[in-house]
């Protein structure tokens, strides 16, 4: 199985769904499982800055294999690898980007939400990733 336009565009609508819901306009990315831009929503009123950190939260789950922000452990002053957010062109080791896996654990894409705080990023995420479960069960 492989991130197609119909899953990528349940998943922004999901996340655009409880972004709404909250008030808060975001950016969704959802990758394919290369990191490749798949699907890229921009609500209107959504921070510019946020296009660049909602991508690197997606590749930076993608690329790992893991919620964004368990990265930090890692990459954390005195963590085993100081500095590993600089790596891959930038990553973004906090909340917001989910990996897509199949039902065996393969990774197939992530998702990236930016335009709040860590924690409103991260229910928006949340409610995208649930909107790829009902999709894909």
């Amino acid at each position: 199985m492989q991130i197609n336009s119909y899953i990528a565009q349940a998943i922004i609508d999901g996340a655009e769904v409880k972004a709404r819901e909250v008030g808060l306009p975001v950016i969704v990315a959802v990758l394919d499982a290369g990191g490749h831009l798949k699907a890229f929503h921009r609500m209107d009123g959504a921070v510019l800055g946020s296009i660049d950190i909602a991508l690197r939260k997606a590749k930076t789950a993608v690329l790992f294999g893991a919620e964004s922000e368990a990265v930090w452990e890692y990459c954390k002053p005195g963590a085993p690898a100081p500095g590993l957010e600089n790596t891959n062109g930038g990553l973004a080791p906090f909340g917001g980007g989910i990996p897509l896996k199949d039902r065996d654990g393969s990774i197939l894409g992530a998702l990236g939400v930016s335009g709040g705080s860590v924690a409103q990023d991260m229910e928006v995420a949340r409610a995208g990733y649930a909107a790829y479960q009902a999709t894909v069960a």
